[in-house]
């Protein structure tokens, strides 16, 4: 099978919904068994485990709030290890940069930039035991071309890919790859309200030369090659999934 991952177990953060939620589905339907991580929506969790329990997969939940970095700890040994980390959390607020509040900068940059550090801390050793590991962080377009009402959610991806770029020489040894796949406008529950006006939704086209606004499933086929065999020639990439925004 192309891009198989059977017997591999993956941990998709933010999977309970959006881009997080296609990934892991994508990943299932590889053959990985998943681990879903959601802060909040139980429910939601739910949904998209019983999703992949009906493909034949094992799934595991676990809910943490990244924006409180001590509940981290020790949330890789909850599962029981894992081959595949998918960094895909994030906040996003949108605010005048003049009006970022102390709080509001911790909140996005602790569950954008340090919580992928610390899983990363915890998930390496398991993976260098195996001498195989995956670890995919999700970024944005923002990197290339950031929104002006989101400062610090633009400034943390770029930190996050920069992040990934200085652990891509130090893990390869191991046998592990560590990539950022950076979405560009992708359609989800975050951005449907900002794009429901037709002005604003148009003039975000204009700056897409594929014309289109993507879906969430658009991302999880480079998700899911890189995290298989056939992908692993590939380490310390960025690679835009964005219809050309970014250009």
């Amino acid at each position: 099978m192309f891009c198989d991952l059977t017997s591999k177990r993956a941990l998709i953060t933010g999977s309970s919904r959006g881009i997080g939620s296609a990934i892991a589905l994508e990943l299932a339907k590889g053959g990985a068994d998943i681990v879903l991580h959601y802060a909040g929506n139980s429910g939601s969790a739910k949904k998209v485990k019983d999703e992949i329990l009906n493909q034949g997969r094992g799934c595991n939940e676990v809910q943490c709030d990244f924006q409180k970095p001590e509940t981290i700890e020790g949330l890789i040994d909850k599962t029981g290890g894992i081959d595949i980390l998918v960094l895909n959390a994030s906040i996003q607020i949108r605010k005048k940069w003049e009006e970022i509040t102390i709080q509001e900068f911790y909140d996005q940059i602790n569950c954008n930039l340090l919580a992928s550090m610390l899983l990363i801390q915890q998930a390496v050793p398991h993976m260098r035991r195996k001498k195989w590991g995956r670890i995919i962080s999700i970024g944005s377009v923002q990197e290339s071309k950031p929104h002006p009402d989101m400062l610090v959610y633009s400034a943390s991806k770029a930190a996050q890919t920069l992040m990934v770029k200085s652990l891509a020489a130090q893990l390869a040894k191991d046998g592990i790859t560590i990539n950022n796949v950076a979405p560009g406008v992708v359609i989800t529950d975050r951005n449907t309200e900002a794009l429901s006006d037709p002005e604003y939704a148009n003039k975000v086209l204009d700056g897409i030369p594929m014309g289109f606004f993507g879906q969430k499933e658009d991302c999880a086929g480079i998700v899911r090659l890189l995290c298989s065999e056939e992908g692993r020639y590939i380490t310390g990439q960025n690679i835009f999934v964005d219809g050309g925004k970014g250009l």
